[in-house]
């Protein structure tokens, strides 16, 4: 497979000033990355600083009702709340090791900008971070914690004010501060060497729950299904299975409200290839080639492309992508909290309804893991409002 590629897909197509941080970054990824000094002092902060491993936490309640065996891949109780943390933790270690004082990012749920100002304030960094100015508004609390952290927020007007628009503000500020900064990209997409960086740094995920599940269930599972957005959470729990060819690998995208003529965030499943943010894959966008805008109730799902591994995925079909409306989305959040005691992340709980609706496809007692990869505290505001509530305690 040609280098930066995933079959048809990925590549590095970035002006010309973009190509020496991305070829020094591509140089520590095999110099640095594997060096025993680096994945010693990595492994300590992912264990004894973000909480790793997380727990494989089977839930009865909706396993009875369901007739299958459900499990739950908790990456929500990670320092931070959700897997974010795995990548944001192992990039800003490695630009330490090539002596950047500075970290840019991008996000959209917040998740990301709030693991890398984690990151930041732990090795000592300094953090700037670019975000829609419509996800600032919906995703207010870690706006807060970012700026607690010590991050500058800086958000993003132009376009459709989402992470879309987030990550071309943040490539461009990489641009004129390469000396000093790294930038930390969030997701499995983007320019190559980010889909494979961000994937390494990932796969622990899927690492993890390989052993768990024979540990704790005898067998590897049947089905693991996981949200797609970007895809790295995805893609971190799919790629320690892709050679697992009795084990079901399902990717569940954001189909929006699913009205007629609405948008939604679901490139492989509805999209066409392009180009987007420096990497060939599936992009919504229209006859003329341009981006169409993305929708979902979820906003770190609210993007109009995907990694490129996943676009490969998909092409090859080992992965099976479907959708997922924002109304069975959020039953599933409200089905979760109260079957079980757990508040998953809106992200999440796309890859959870798509399992809570479809157990019947699978044979009685079958083994399904949902990689349950953030934890919901920070969408209750969205979650009142779509549900109509006035306050919290009415839906409580």
């Amino acid at each position: 497979m040609k280098k930066g590629y995933f079959g048809e897909f990925g590549g590095c197509f970035v002006p010309e000033l973009l190509m020496p941080p991305l070829l020094e970054v591509e140089e520590a990824m095999q110099s640095i990355l594997p060096t025993e000094r680096f994945q010693t002092e990595l492994q300590d902060l992912l264990r004894n600083f973000a909480g790793r491993p997380t727990p494989l936490t089977f839930c009865p309640r909706l396993s009875e009702e369901l007739g299958i065996e459900l499990w739950l891949k908790r990456e929500d109780l990670l320092h931070s709340g959700a897997h974010k943390i795995n990548n944001t933790l192992g990039q800003a270690l490695l630009a330490r090791y090539m002596g950047k004082t500075a970290l840019v990012a991008e996000t959209g749920a917040g998740q990301h900008g709030v693991a890398t100002a984690v990151a930041a304030a732990r090795l000592g960094m300094r953090c700037t971070v670019y975000m829609g100015a419509e996800d600032v508004e919906r995703q207010a609390p870690n706006v807060m914690r970012m700026r607690l952290l010590g991050a500058t927020v800086i958000p993003v007007e132009s376009g459709t004010r989402t992470l879309k628009d987030a990550i071309n503000e943040a490539l461009r500020a990489w641009i004129a501060q390469q000396q000093t900064t790294h930038y930390c990209f969030g997701t499995a997409a983007g320019p190559h060497p980010f889909p494979t960086l961000v994937r390494m740094f990932q796969q622990v995920i899927g690492q993890e729950t390989r052993e768990q599940m024979r540990e704790r269930a005898g067998k590897l599972p049947d089905a693991v299904v996981a949200c797609v957005g970007g895809g790295s959470n995805a893609i971190g729990m799919f790629h320690p299975f892709l050679d697992e060819p009795g084990v079901k690998l399902i990717g569940v995208e954001a189909a929006g409200s699913g009205e007629p003529g609405c948008f939604n965030s679901a490139p492989l499943s509805l999209g066409v290839p392009g180009v987007l943010h420096g990497s060939l894959t599936m992009l919504l966008q229209n006859g003329d080639g341009q981006i169409e805008p993305s929708q979902s109730i979820s906003a770190g799902l609210d993007y109009p492309g995907v990694g490129p591994e996943h676009a490969y995925l998909h092409k090859s079909g080992r992965v099976r992508y479907v959708m997922v409306r924002d109304q069975r989305a959020l039953a599933a959040f409200e089905r979760l909290c109260r079957a079980e005691g757990i508040l998953p992340a809106l992200e999440s709980s796309h890859a959870l309804a798509w399992a809570l609706d479809h157990a019947e496809e699978f044979a009685p007692g079958s083994k399904v893991v949902v990689n349950l990869s953030g934890r919901g505290d920070k969408d209750l505001g969205i979650v009142r409002k779509a549900l109509g509530l006035q306050a919290v305690g009415e839906f409580c």
